[in-house]
């Protein structure tokens, strides 16, 4: 129930993410799995790698999610920048017109 808890965090806050450009790598999906993979990762490292019940699990629980969803939504965007950065520095092919020797 705890891994539930932190991944519905994370796709909460991912909704959020329609208010920023999409630059993330992946696009609107590679942010949703940012979210959803650092709430779980964060989640379990809180709690030793280990998953907490049902009968463990309380809000605090759900709110654990909250910094590894931002994490992770922070390293999926900032990677996909670092992309378009490079692509812009990259030297473009030249097209050649159809027909033309």
């Amino acid at each position: 129930m705890g891994l539930l808890a932190w991944v519905i965090m994370g796709l909460a806050l991912w909704h959020f993410t329609i208010w920023l450009p999409d630059r993330s790598w992946g696009g609107i999906v590679g942010g949703l799995l940012g979210a959803l993979a650092g709430a779980a990762l964060l989640g379990l490292i809180i709690h030793g790698f280990s998953i907490p019940g049902r009968h463990t699990t309380h809000i605090t629980t759900a709110l654990e999610g909250i910094p590894g969803a931002l994490i992770g939504m922070a390293l999926v965007y900032a990677a996909g920048i670092r992309r378009e950065r490079i692509a812009r520095r990259q030297p473009q092919p030249a097209r050649r017109r159809p027909g033309a020797a």
